[in-house]
């Protein structure tokens, strides 16, 4: 497991092994027939080796073409992977996208999501998050979730006729004055975020409009839409509660149970609303929640993954890079990118480090009390595949390599990526086997090609769009799998793969959106603009060919690192590094061993005390 090759590289040995064999069987064949030539006709010797050897000459200049040419796996696929077959993956992709948003505006707009297999309608964003489907509104009839998620993405593919189209209809008849209960964090995300995203790119680009005249309507939704968030922070903590009703506020009796992702994952969205409307209060809720969450941290910076609001106790001490955490993580860098206050790198860097020490097993990571760092769960879920995409933002790309290689192991081996994978028996989990067309692997493989330009995740990529194409594809649109193992279809088609799964694909073929401008991309897929006048001068890295380098002035999610101002200059390791206590490497204990930066395994104290690599740590 984990040992992956691209087929290129594969077909490339087996066409080698080929050539040697026949060779081998060719000198063979040819000192049978030459000593049977010099018993029956010795004087057609040389005429006879010289017609022999013609095919021999021939397969040995196939022999030096392969190897000169397809030396590196690379440069074999490059070859396989032509601009032609690039933009034909591309015109895939967006046949995709239109499959499924044409599906959505005919049989469920201005609804929420799209049941593809009976071509009706759900109203689910009082849903989202909502298991047990309680206290569900009586007459809510939707807002229009899968448009406002699809608005980045038809600008992506170009098409400013449907992105006008939307954003009049939305600036006309959406409202959020609506006796409906939503969970903070899926209604952050999904509209706001939306909303927001499509506000400043409409803004930058009005040229794109032919029969309106934008006037920001969009951010003026987004603001009232924030404006009905912000009771949901007026607990003593300054943690929020995990639902807010957009009309009424929060109920009474409401639940104070929320996740480290409900109360981590605000900053990006709040505090660009916060820019734009030069309104302190939506970034100062977000920002208070984070500052509040951090402090909650373990000794060991771990945090778990649900908590009380209203006391600040954790309720679940198990946690990993999956559910319910993930995007604490990713929006804790991606708030340093956008903002540039070293107050979101710390954060972040001592996270990372933690996570890299406790939570990684090889390739894989489980989950870990966060008291004691000790394993909990050895198990992948479908979310955690957005972390090799994080990765490479920061730069631990052969890191973030190897991870993505058994995600893509485990896509493999079931069509698609199931929501629970158990690592000690390799086996599916006995009842979370579906696959929502969830966008994490396509994120993470549209970032690792972007920093590598290796086009072996171009194939991967080739590989997912065959699979959604084979398994999810329908006449009404995309259908989520209920079982990965029987293939068994679910009536739904969320709204997240019009904002990311295709977006991230499309982007993976056709990067000439974000080719040369600065974009962080949120945990829906919707991309903001990083502007100077947001943060602070930030440092670029980026690596070229075997070197690190850094460009001043400006940051991108495209780059390879993201480094702080105070390392600028310095050698970047990998992001986990942690040097050992003393200079000579001696100790007496492992407290005194640090984390290797190659392997991101804990270095630990032998018996003639040196700190090495001398025990795998569980």
């Amino acid at each position: 497991m984990g040992n992956w090759e691209g087929e290129a590289d594969l077909n490339n040995k087996k066409l080698k092994t080929a050539i040697a064999i026949a060779i081998v069987g060719i000198h063979s064949f040819h000192f049978f027939l030459a000593a049977s030539s010099i018993i029956h006709h010795p004087s057609s010797m040389g005429r006879l080796s010289l017609r022999l050897r013609l095919p021999l000459l021939l397969l040995t200049l196939i022999i030096v073409i392969v190897n000169s040419g397809c030396s590196s796996s690379s440069r074999c696929r490059a070859i396989a992977f032509s601009p032609a077959k690039k933009l034909h993956m591309r015109d895939k992709v967006r046949s995709m996208f239109y499959h499924a948003y044409d599906n959505y505006m005919a049989h469920a707009f201005p609804h929420d999501e799209l049941k593809p297999l009976t071509n009706n309608f759900t109203d689910s964003l009082s849903e989202l998050g909502n298991l047990n489907l309680q206290f569900l509104p009586q007459n809510y009839n939707g807002s229009a979730l899968s448009l406002i998620e699809s608005l980045s993405t038809l600008l992506v593919l170009g098409n400013f006729t449907e992105f006008e189209r939307g954003v009049m209809w939305l600036s006309e008849n959406l409202t959020f004055d609506v006796d409906a209960r939503v969970n903070l964090f899926e209604c952050n995300i999904r509209v706001l975020g939306g909303l927001i995203s499509a506000h400043i790119l409409a803004s930058e680009n009005k040229s794109w409009f032919t029969n309106i005249s934008y006037n920001d309507r969009l951010l003026h939704l987004a603001r009232d839409l924030g404006q009905r968030f912000l009771p949901a922070f007026e607990t003593p903590t300054g943690l929020p509660y995990a639902w807010i009703n957009l009309k009424h506020g929060v109920m009474e009796n409401e639940t104070t149970e929320t996740s480290t992702s409900g109360c981590g994952s605000l900053i990006l969205e709040m505090g660009a609303l916060s820019r734009l409307t030069s309104d302190s209060r939506f970034e100062g809720a977000a920002l208070r929640a984070l500052r509040k969450l951090w402090n909650m941290r373990s000794s060991l910076d771990l945090l778990g993954t649900t908590l009380n609001v209203l006391t600040g106790e954790w309720i679940e001490y198990s946690s990993g890079i999956g559910a319910g955490v993930d995007s604490f993580y990713e929006y804790l860098l991606k708030a340093y990118i956008l903002f540039g206050s070293d107050e979101y790198w710390d954060m972040f860097h001592s996270a990372y480090l933690a996570v890299q020490k406790y939570f990684r097993h090889g390739p894989w990571y489980h989950e870990a009390d966060m008291r004691s760092g000790k394993a909990t769960y050895w198990q992948l879920t479908s979310l955690q595949a957005f972390w090799p995409g994080l990765q490479t933002l920061v730069g631990d790309v052969a890191a973030a390599n190897l991870s993505h290689r058994e995600f893509f192991y485990v896509w493999k081996k079931y069509g698609v990526l199931p929501e629970r994978y158990l690592l000690e028996h390799a086996t599916l989990h006995p009842t979370e086997r579906y696959y929502p067309l969830r966008p994490e692997l396509a994120e993470s493989t549209y970032y690792l090609y972007q920093a590598t330009k290796d086009p072996w995740y171009l194939e991967v990529g080739e590989s997912i769009v065959a699979s959604l194409n084979s398994h999810t594809k329908v006449d009404g649109g995309f259908a989520s799998v209920r079982d990965v193992s029987t293939m068994q279809l679910e009536d739904h088609q969320h709204s997240f793969f019009l904002s990311e799964t295709c977006k991230y694909l499309y982007l993976l073929y056709d990067d000439s959106f974000v080719a040369g401008r600065n974009f962080v991309f949120t945990t829906e897929g919707h991309p903001l603009p990083v502007r100077s006048l947001w943060h602070e001068r930030l440092p670029e890295a980026y690596i070229t060919s075997n070197r690190t380098s850094f460009k001043t002035s400006r940051v991108s999610p495209l780059s390879s690192q993201v480094c702080p101002e105070m390392i600028r200059g310095a050698k970047v390791e990998s992001a986990c590094h942690v040097p050992d206590l003393r200079v000579n490497h001696q100790c007496t204990s492992d407290a005194e061993c640090g984390i290797d930066s190659t392997s991101c395994r804990k270095r630990t104290c032998s018996i003639a005390g040196y700190c090495g690599l001398w025990r795998f740590v569980h």
